[in-house]
């Protein structure tokens, strides 16, 4: 219990109460106090309570009126902790100035609605901020000038309280200012229908000036509004505050009073929270701007083009566009985006003609072009047939039209790449990519040619596959002088082989058997009395002599290894890799995998060559001295290797440059239907890889290891 007490006690220390005191009875007049509350609740941390008292201060020239009210005032908030008070208007706030210490001493005061021409010139009273507001009587009577040229007489029609003797005042001195061209008529404090009375025998060019505070207090015959009402028929009337424009005046020069509530609502959030009325300066009110009714204007007959160019006008029918533009909008985008559409549509059935007629000149340039051409041209559906055939493929299978189209283009490939064909079109369909093949095709006269096709894939207009489209050319010529070429070539390397052979038949035959005898004379000499100067000499030469006997046995084996012959390749390579290294002072690593021992004589002589080559390649510009060569026989084909890991070279240079040796290791490989591969780059070493295919029956047979065992057993 006494925590909700201390908790609703806190609750109430952080609430706001704000007095607002309107000078007036008649509430109409300001009728922006829910925006200004608004405001400051907005600015301000914690509930705010409003409390509004409206004064009647027509009655304040009544005696004693002030004192009672101020006594009102002081019971009724003698138990209120008031925050600030507000007043609206200069006699609210001479009252709150006057009974400032019986009502609410040492209260915040912040004004509203107040004319600056009512503020001290010197100093602002302490404790006292707000904002002003400027009433512009000078630009009012201006107005109507403007508005009634013609007009020579103003009736001044005012009450008679304090506030409505002040601008009374003012207008009087406006008007002193206008140089006597203007009578004027005061019908200050009279009964209504008095006014009434003098306002029906006004002169001529009379326009009225209405100054009449409203008030609930009093119950007249005919209140104020219904008075400005029956005057405003009778004589053009304005007013200096903007209350009367919706009671028959025409209107006036007013400042903004929605900027008045808002400055105002900031000033009295400023001092809720804390600051001192004496550090916020007084605010002074905007610009006024001319305020018209347009049903005065049209029952006066004033044209607009008199008003001022930033006039506001209140109460105007709007225009057909004002008041369906949000629909004559709609409808225009509608038509817009319809007339778009439209215009879209009829560009689009032009594109389609143009692209139809461009396609149809593009077809009529391809058909020309194709038929012309003297390749076969042809093009396949996604199924893999044939939908078009071009003069020359259809002149190379036949007379008939239709010949080789949709899936008859099989009958004329030769059976034995029948197989072969059709497999690979399956694999292109499914890959869809550019290919190439090699086939032979029955002409009409029944000879089969070479013919070497290349195809690319179709695409729609969406992107999807529509099939492939491809040429052929005739290539038998090509693949007979090739094959004459690599006959040549074969026979040159096959006269090349006999005469190493000779040669290396005569030097180890004939001069490695006379270098030996001699040799062995020189050693013979040597062992007779010769002096020591002699034998020493004697010895020099034998030794040279042998030296040149085994550089030419080493050459007799390198032009044709007998190894060769008698024991396979793999000890044939081995045994070169042992002299060669021992030769040129290398370390050359060679190791062999499953390697048959009898192989075709052709094979073996070409990888000992691609060897023998490599080997020789390599030392010369690899820079390195330890080599690698591999020899491996898989399914039904021998793979050489010889690689280092020395300076490499580029491949495509090296073929051009200095490719003799790699010309000639690649014509071995080719004319034994082999493959041959360079792998290297600048600083990366070099791979030279021989792939050779063997027989079936010449794969299975013995392995050197094999071969070997069986010697030792007695079985071989």
């Amino acid at each position: 219990m006494a925590l909700t007490t201390s908790l609703a006690a806190q609750a109430t220390r952080h609430e706001k109460n704000v007095l607002f005191l309107y000078s007036f009875s008649q509430r109409e007049t300001f009728d922006s106090l829910e925006s200004l509350k608004a405001t400051v609740r907005s600015h301000t941390t914690g509930p705010v309570n409003f409390y509004v008292e409206y004064l009647d201060s027509t009655r304040f020239a009544v005696p004693g009126y002030e004192d009672s009210l101020s006594e009102t005032l002081r019971d009724s908030y003698a138990g209120r902790k008031l925050d600030v008070v507000v007043v609206g208007a200069f006699p609210a706030l001479r009252f709150a100035l006057s009974h400032r210490e019986q009502i609410f001493p040492k209260i915040p005061i912040v004004f509203i609605l107040v004319a600056p021409d009512r503020l001290p010139r010197d100093k602002i009273w302490p404790g006292v901020t707000g904002v002003t507001l400027p009433a512009d009587v000078r630009g009012t009577i201006d107005l109507a000038l403007r508005l009634s040229p013609d007009t020579r007489n103003i009736a001044i029609i005012s009450g008679a309280s304090e506030f409505e003797r002040f601008w009374l005042g003012e207008m009087r001195r406006e008007l002193l200012t206008y140089d006597g061209r203007l009578n004027v008529i005061e019908l200050v404090g009279l009964p209504a229908e008095q006014i009434l009375a003098s306002t029906s025998k006004l002169p001529p060019h009379t326009v009225a000036m209405f100054d009449e505070v409203p008030s609930e207090a009093s119950q007249p015959v005919m209140g104020t509004y219904e008075l400005m009402t029956a005057v405003a028929k009778q004589v053009p009337t304005y007013c200096i505050h903007n209350y009367c424009l919706d009671y028959g005046a025409i209107g006036g020069s007013y400042p903004d009073y929605s900027e008045q509530v808002l400055d105002g609502g900031l000033v009295i959030a400023r001092v809720l929270s804390g600051e001192a009325p004496e550090h916020i300066p007084v605010i002074h009110g905007s610009q006024d701007h001319a305020q018209v009714d347009w049903r005065q204007l049209q029952h006066w007959h004033i044209p607009e083009s008199r008003l001022p160019a930033d006039t506001i006008i209140f109460h105007k029918p709007q225009s057909f566009w004002q008041r369906d533009r949000q629909y004559i909008i709609a409808a225009i985008v509608i038509i817009v985006i319809q007339a778009l559409s439209i215009v879209g549509l009829l560009m689009q059935r032009a594109r389609k003609r143009k692209a139809e007629a461009v396609l149809r000149e593009s077809e009529k340039r391809f058909r020309v072009m194709a038929d012309t051409t003297p390749s076969i041209v042809w093009m396949s559906d996604t199924g893999g047939n044939l939908t078009y055939l071009n003069d020359r493929g259809r002149d190379f299978t036949g007379s008939d039209s239709n010949a080789g189209l949709g899936d008859t283009w099989r009958a004329y490939v030769h059976p034995r790449d029948l197989r072969k064909v059709l497999e690979l079109n399956a694999q292109a369909l499914v890959d869809r990519k550019v290919f190439s093949r090699e086939f032979r095709l029955r002409r009409k006269d029944g000879v089969y040619r070479w013919m070497f096709d290349v195809a690319s894939p179709r695409l729609n207009g969406d992107g999807s596959f529509a099939g492939f489209i491809g040429s052929a050319i005739d290539v038998t010529d090509q693949k007979l002088a090739q094959e004459a070429l690599e006959n040549v070539s074969g026979r040159l390397i096959e006269a090349q082989e006999r005469e190493r052979t000779r040669i290396a038949r005569d030097l180890h035959d004939d001069i490695c058997q006379r270098l030996a005898v001699l040799s062995m004379e020189l050693e013979q000499a040597n062992r007779n009395g010769s002096p020591p100067a002699t034998k020493k000499r004697l010895e020099e030469i034998r030794q040279h002599c042998s030296d040149i006997a085994s550089d030419v046995q080493s050459l007799s084996h390198q032009l044709h290894s007998s190894k060769l012959d008698y024991l396979g390749i793999a000890a044939a390579i081995r045994g070169f890799c042992r002299e060669f290294g021992i030769q040129h002072e290398l370390i050359i690593d060679f190791r062999d995998e499953n390697v048959p021992t009898h192989l075709p004589k052709d094979v073996s002589l070409c990888l000992f060559r691609v060897a023998q080559e490599a080997l020789h390649n390599a030392v010369k510009y690899s820079g390195t001295r330890h080599f690698l060569v591999e020899l491996q026989a898989t399914g039904n084909e021998v793979r050489l290797t010889v690689s280092d890991t020395g300076s490499g070279f580029d491949v495509e240079q090296a073929k051009t440059e200095r490719g003799l040796g790699l010309v000639s290791m690649q014509e071995r490989v080719h004319l034994v239907h082999g493959q041959f591969h360079i792998e290297s780059a600048p600083g990366a070493g070099t791979r030279i890889i021989a792939v050779v295919p063997v027989p079936a029956a010449e794969s299975a047979g013995l392995t050197e290891a094999e071969r070997a065992d069986e010697a030792a057993t007695g079985t071989a």
